[in-house]
């Protein structure tokens, strides 16, 4: 089992991440549509790798793992964009990424599987943000953590996971 990660990553919306390079706080969150688009090939090259289901070490998910992670993220941000466009400053539910990484066995998926339901996931949470009226961004929700976000900020937070993984897997 991989360690947990327990970082409370908001603080990317505020300073570079000095892992992977991107300022999310900068990034215009009208973009992160087209900007999820543009990984979808990175990751589908990704999964044709022939390593792509090894781990690197004992701490470190494999790249299929990751993209299996990045498919659930795309799905539940999708989800949470939407929530926040239909009601007024809803309560996220709890997500553990690792917790979910073990129920759906992360490990034994087949990259082939994984590349098609990645770039589906991808697309439909690409359309959502392209979809956000301009008068919504400032739309907010939070976290039970106490996290608050507006949807333009829960764009730039959600694109520098995305693009993170990237980082994370070489590509």
């Amino acid at each position: 089992m991989i360690t947990p990660d327990t970082k409370d990553w908001t603080w990317v919306l505020r300073e570079p991440c000095p892992e992977c390079g991107l300022a999310a706080g900068d990034v215009d969150p009208t973009t992160v549509g087209d900007r999820t688009r543009a990984t979808l090939p990175t990751w589908e090259d990704v999964l044709e790798r022939d390593d792509a289901r090894e781990r690197p070490d004992e701490d470190t998910w494999s790249p299929t793992e990751y993209a299996c992670h990045v498919r659930d993220v795309f799905r539940l941000f999708a989800g949470r964009a939407a929530l926040m466009l239909e009601q007024n400053d809803p309560l996220f539910e709890n997500w553990d990424q690792d917790e979910t990484a073990v129920a759906e066995h992360y490990e034994l998926q087949d990259p082939a599987d994984v590349a098609p339901q990645l770039v589906e996931a991808g697309n439909r949470i690409a359309d959502v943000f392209d979809a956000v009226p301009a008068d919504a961004w400032t739309r907010t929700a939070r976290r039970s953590d106490g996290a608050e976000f507006t949807v333009a900020t829960l764009a730039q937070y959600f694109i520098h996971d995305i693009e993170h993984h990237l980082h994370d897997v070489g590509a």
